[in-house]
């Protein structure tokens, strides 16, 4: 028999043949950010793919003085503003938005529940749904209980047939204790199997990739353990304030808003031991157990193993002023709340024991993105042995990109042309937008069909939450009793606190990463050089943070990097100590040492905080071996810089 597949809407990559059951979703605080930014645009792909039941709709319940007709007409103008798809089809809005209801409520008030329970059971009768029902709680955290209680007492929710299910949006508490009396009072209204904790990132389709590229490929799960891998790193980084949000920010953090929820789950997804099948429980409870075996903290080791940070004023992406955090609306001009937090992890279990993990998200970065890296541990140094520098080792990485790029990407070492044996990184890449016809979907479409189905997989249990919370508590702790003395610690624009990349260099690590073309464009010395040029570039170098005061160079040392300013600025000395010139963004230094292996002439110190770019020498001799036509740029600028006459080859 052959199977009738239906294709999934944009923003599902993947095919069909189970259409979502027929149902009643009801969405409690409808008129809200949430329902029509994501939930009915998803709902709409979901619909013009194909994948919901013609026996399908939605009540809207909430306090704004709305009816029917109102809510319809309403979600018609935000649907032309939010929506994600290619090309919007009329038709096929017409056709959906009929499928929608609306009931105004408080939802305290009794009446309210047993007006809602009128309209379900005429929907229900005029649909035939069987009985299903799925409610969606659009709402702050503080009214689940309410409405659960309600839902109970006025039998909306005791439905003799079919399927009820309940899906609530973070936070899911505000600490472990919250959260274990958040998860108990759920529990006196719902069942465990009927309730859908939701987090978006799971609804990305890279993140999903993270279990099909470890477990449906025979290549990389033999090496994912101690014995291969060195380290992994996890970065979720904004290039956004927290702009509107003060308020919230103020009573969450980024460690409360992004690391205990979002990157706990991809952790879990990306370390966890493989499942006996694909089952929700078989994969949630491996997530569980991986989680359980992640090292809680001692005070001592919040101290040692954790960086917070705030951002200060600074520069936006586009290069315009940006208010610091105590600047922004809502927020304390003496704020302790933390913009920035990176921690480092490790998993007592036999797979990872003793391999570091890295997590680190911030707001009002230098550049937006997601992403997971995973680093090799080196092979025997046989190629290295009485060879030239340009042969020193450089690990395999593996590079799983969340967002806004979706890939996957393996850096691995070739041989580079020529009669001499001396290799280069070289990139194998999948990239998403190349090889599937996809357009973004807002993360809610498969999470939603997935409730529908009763697929629980990409959603949080009891368990899973808590033993999260667990692992936060102990920071949250400690920097709540000590609160930071040195915030802001990096400015709007910039890369981060300077202790983040000392916590890694410590190490004898380095933060790996992923410089786009767009932000080596902006810096002149590399415009018009090219995209192999500018990805071979990338891929080479290496960042780093100077704090004002501390000096990069020093006259009279051997040079082997060269330095290139992606932020701040710097002073040149002279033998007494005086200024004698100033540099700023898109300035670069350092490279006279490399090109004529001569001392540097001249110290260099920050006089505010810099993000700046190295090139070690062997990735610079790299670079110009490779592309002698910028050789000749930069000697021409050194050469008009310091007055020299430089060799020819």
């Amino acid at each position: 028999m052959t199977s009738n597949l239906i294709q999934a809407p944009e923003g599902i990559t993947k095919y069909t043949d189970r259409l979502a059951d027929p149902c009643i979703m009801v969405i409690f605080g409808a008129s809200g950010d949430l329902t029509k930014r994501l939930l009915m645009p998803a709902l709409f792909n979901l619909h013009c793919g194909g994948l919901l039941s013609s026996d399908f709709a939605i009540i809207g319940i909430a306090f704004d003085s709305l009816d029917t007709e109102s809510f319809r007409k309403k979600m018609t103008e935000d649907i032309k503003k939010f929506n994600t798809r290619k090309v919007f089809d009329e038709n096929q809005w017409n056709e959906f938005v009929q499928k929608l209801y609306y009931t105004q409520g408080d939802f305290s008030d009794p009446e309210a529940y047993k007006r809602l329970a009128v309209l379900i059971n005429a929907t229900e009768a005029k649909l035939k749904t069987g009985g299903n029902t799925l409610f969606y709680m659009a709402t702050p955290p503080s009214v689940f209980e309410l409405v659960s209680s309600n839902l109970q007492s006025s039998g909306v929710k005791n439905s003799e047939k079919g399927w009820v299910r309940a899906i609530f949006e973070k936070p899911f508490g505000h600490d472990l204790k919250t959260a274990v009396e958040l998860n108990r009072l759920l529990l006196k209204h719902w069942k465990e199997e009927q309730i859908y904790r939701i987090d978006h990132y799971l609804g990305k389709e890279t993140v999903q990739n993270i279990l099909a590229f470890r477990f449906a490929n025979g290549i990389f799960e033999p090496l994912w353990n101690k014995e291969h891998i060195d380290h992994i790193q996890f970065s979720v980084m904004e290039t956004v304030g927290v702009e509107s949000r003060g308020k919230y920010y103020e009573t969450s953090g980024v460690l409360r808003d992004m690391i205990q929820n979002h990157m706990f789950q991809m952790l879990s997804y990306l370390c966890m031991e493989p499942p006996s099948s694909f089952k929700p429980d078989a994969i949630r409870n491996q997530k569980s157990e991986l989680l359980d075996a992640v090292r809680i903290m001692t005070p001592e080791m919040v101290r040692t193993h954790t960086v917070r940070g705030q951002y200060g004023p600074g520069k936006k992406w586009d290069e315009s002023p940006a208010p610091g955090y105590r600047q922004e609306a809502d927020v304390s001009p003496t704020s302790n709340t933390e913009t920035f937090a990176c921690l480092k992890l490790f998993i007592d279990n036999w797979r990872w024991d003793g391999v570091p993990i890295y997590l680190r998200s911030g707001k009002n970065l230098w550049k937006r993105g997601t992403e997971i890296m995973v680093q090799f541990k080196n092979p025997p140094d046989i190629l290295g042995r009485g060879q030239s520098a340009s042969n020193a080792r450089i690990p395999n990485r593996l590079f799983f990109h969340i967002q806004p790029d979706q890939g996957i990407e393996l850096r691995v070492q070739g041989k580079s042309p020529g009669p001499t044996m001396s290799t280069q990184t070289i990139n194998m890449r999948f990239d998403y937008s190349e090889s599937f016809e996809s357009s973004r979907g807002t993360g809610y479409e498969v999470l939603l069909y997935n409730c529908m189905i009763g697929d629980a997989t990409l959603f949080s249990r009891t368990d899973l939450v808590e033993t999260a919370w667990r692992i936060a508590q102990p920071i949250f702790d400690v920097w709540e009793k000590e609160p930071a003395g040195d915030f802001p610690n990096y400015p709007a624009g910039g890369w981060g606190p300077k202790k983040t990349y000392d916590l890694i260099e410590n190490d004898g690590r380095n933060w790996v990463e992923v410089v786009s073309r767009d932000v080596l464009e902006k810096i002149p010395l590399f415009k018009d050089t090219g995209k192999i040029f500018l990805y071979n570039l990338a891929i080479n170098l290496r960042p780093d943070i100077y704090a004002p005061g501390d000096f990069i160079i020093k006259k009279g040392e051997v040079g082997t990097e060269m330095f290139i300013i992606s932020s701040g600025s710097v002073e040149v000395l002279d033998d007494q100590g005086k200024t004698i010139n100033t540099m700023g963004d898109g300035a670069f230094f350092g490279e006279l040492s490399l090109l004529n292996a001569t001392p540097r002439t001249a110290s260099i110190r920050a006089t505010s905080d810099c993000d700046i770019f190295i090139l070690a020498k062997k990735d610079f001799d790299k670079v110009l071996k490779t592309y002698p036509e910028f050789l000749g740029k930069i000697k021409k600028i050194a050469e008009e810089r310091y007055k020299v006459k430089l060799p020819t080859t």
